[in-house]
């Protein structure tokens, strides 16, 4: 990486320590949006591998299962910073298809639609019908609920749903938790879970196994990212005590549309990036929103994240693919890396 390009990245995350916003184990790897994970799950503990040309028919080899996270698609965008986000969309669902490994299933983590419009969630639906993996799962983010407080969506995607749209469910030993943050935006921006599905969450975790793993899955960040533009959850503290007795605990959002992530404790946090456009790191502009790259630049800040599951082990490797460049976002313990 070229020096200067690397002060650059060191005098942001200084900036960013400097703003009041708890780091503590931070574990920092960002791209400027779009992408999907591919996460690979051994036993709970974060670890990343690159996704790049090492990534081959051998990928995924030995784990239980595998499942994608997508997020932020905003179907119905047509600005400047993507002028056609069902096109960038069908990329990663071309990406999904070419993994060596089918994965089992995928994770979309919000702002399906721009506009939460009928004929929006017609073209994201009708796009996903392509995807290897037939089985989708969904939580909404806030433009999903802009014109009808989520009462489309939830029609859509919210079948066996509790209140605004949240659930769990299990799969291979594995307990994930759909979680809807959105629904009750506080002033900022803020995430917020809200009382009753706190409960809700309390009681689904009750009687679980301590060595049970544990996916946390919400649009928002459920960790205090950039409060100034709403870049965290305000009661995610509460949730989050729900699962402390768990030895291995991971948590996926969106919204954001840049990855970071965080290891506290034996909780990790990983945030995707969007298939639609990029946004700004936090505090580097006057507000969030979708920000203009070069052209033959846009893919290469799309992508998706494949997340592989070993039971017998002790690793969950996260591996973030952009949509058009060779090269991947990695970071695992005790380091990071930027792209």
């Amino acid at each position: 990486m070229p020096d200067k390009k690397q002060d650059f990245i060191d005098q942001k995350l200084q900036d960013l320590n400097n703003d009041g916003v708890d780091r503590r184990g931070f574990l920092k790897c960002m791209a400027w949006a779009g992408t999907g994970l591919v996460w690979t799950l051994s036993g709970g503990i974060p670890v990343s591998r690159a996704f790049a040309k090492g990534y081959g028919k051998d990928a995924g080899k030995g784990a239980d299962f595998s499942f994608v996270q997508i997020s932020d698609s905003h179907i119905g965008f047509n600005k400047p910073a993507n002028p056609d986000v069902t096109a960038t969309l069908q990329t990663a669902i071309n990406k999904i298809n070419a993994m060596p490994h089918k994965p089992d299933f995928i994770i979309h983590t919000g702002d399906l639609s721009q506009l939460s419009k009928p004929s929006e969630f017609d073209t994201l639906d009708q796009a996903l019908k392509g995807a290897s993996a037939k089985q989708i799962y969904f939580v909404p983010g806030e433009h999903d609920m802009l014109s009808d407080n989520g009462e489309q969506y939830l029609q859509r995607y919210g079948k066996g749903t509790k209140g605004a749209g949240w659930y769990s469910f299990d799969h291979k030993g594995v307990h994930f938790v759909g979680l809807v943050n959105v629904a009750n935006l506080k002033a900022g921006g803020m995430g917020s879970l809200g009382h009753e599905q706190l409960e809700w969450l309390e009681d689904d975790l009750k009687g679980r196994s301590a060595s049970t793993p544990i996916v946390l899955f919400a649009h928002i960040p459920l960790w205090t990212i950039y409060p100034d533009w709403g870049w965290g959850t305000d009661d995610s503290e509460q949730a989050l005590s729900h699962v402390k007795r768990f030895g291995s605990v991971t948590v996926l959002n969106g919204h954001i549309h840049q990855i970071m992530q965080k290891i506290e404790g034996k909780v990790s946090f990983h945030t995707a990036m969007s298939t639609a456009f990029p946004q700004p790191a936090p505090g580097t502009a006057s507000s969030a929103g979708p920000m203009k790259v070069p052209a033959d630049q846009l893919q290469k800040v799309l992508g998706i994240t494949d997340v592989n599951y070993l039971v017998s082990g002790k690793s969950l490797a996260i591996v973030d693919s952009p949509l058009g460049a060779s090269g991947s976002s990695a970071s695992g313990n005790g380091g990071g890396s930027w792209r």
